[in-house]
């Protein structure tokens, strides 16, 4: 295997993870033990399966099947997790695990008590953007922030809610969040409700359009106790 291959799958097999989730989680209550469930759930999304049982989770932590049922049914009643539903193109009804609860914890913009000046507002902007890249800000990447502002007249907390989006589909990179401000403004889109409503529809999608990975043929009711049980 040349070098290159070797690179190529070292980058492969990265796997996003929200550093505000990493500095944040005991605020959220969550322990140790359920932050790496909930990772071990993400991961499972990225691999294709957006609903993986207690049973696969476990083969990848410490617990048994039981610890990491009562740990999901945890996140769930404290509204981190929520189980929700979609049919395919078959009509076939699928349920994922969707992380929106958590995002909205961590994302939401929130209300100042004194509206920001334009100049406060832009200065947020380049921190905000440089904390989530872990890094400083190339002159091309300040450049392309100012041409959103100047040029192109979209407003900073617009440039936020695109940001938080390509956060959570895990794509955090300026030309997704560019192509994320088109289609807004090409839909006609102002304000940051109408971006979360847009959001969070085109990640619905995403998760209805996810490949689900084929499961052996089981008991399913055995399955849906865990969430009943105390």
């Amino acid at each position: 295997m040349s070098n290159y291959q070797q690179y190529q799958d070292i980058l492969n097999d990265q796997m996003v993870i929200s550093k505000r989730l990493l500095k944040n989680y005991q605020t959220l209550g969550l322990s140790e033990s359920e932050l790496l469930v909930l990772l071990q759930v993400q991961r499972f999304y990225y691999e294709g399966n957006p609903f993986p049982t207690p049973e696969e989770i476990a083969q990848f932590t410490a617990g048994t099947e039981q610890d990491c049922s009562r740990l999901l049914r945890n996140m769930i009643k404290k509204k981190i997790l929520v189980i929700e539903q979609k049919r395919n193109e078959d009509g076939i009804l699928n349920e994922y695990y969707s992380f929106e609860p958590l995002w909205e914890k961590l994302y939401t913009v929130e209300k100042e008590v004194a509206p920001e000046s334009n100049k406060e507002a832009h200065e947020n902007l380049f921190v905000l953007f440089e904390q989530e890249f872990g890094r400083l800000l190339s002159p091309f990447e300040i450049e392309t922030i100012n041409i959103w502002l100047d040029q192109d007249g979209q407003q900073p907390a617009l440039i936020k809610a695109a940001l938080r989006e390509a956060v959570l589909m895990g794509k955090l990179n300026f030309k997704y969040i560019d192509r994320i401000l088109r289609e807004w403004s090409k839909k006609g889109i102002k304000s940051v409700d109408q971006a979360r409503q847009a959001g969070k529809q085109f990640r619905g999608q995403q998760h209805a359009d996810q490949p689900v990975t084929p499961r052996s043929n089981k008991d399913i009711s055995l399955y849906y106790n865990w969430l009943e049980e105390e």
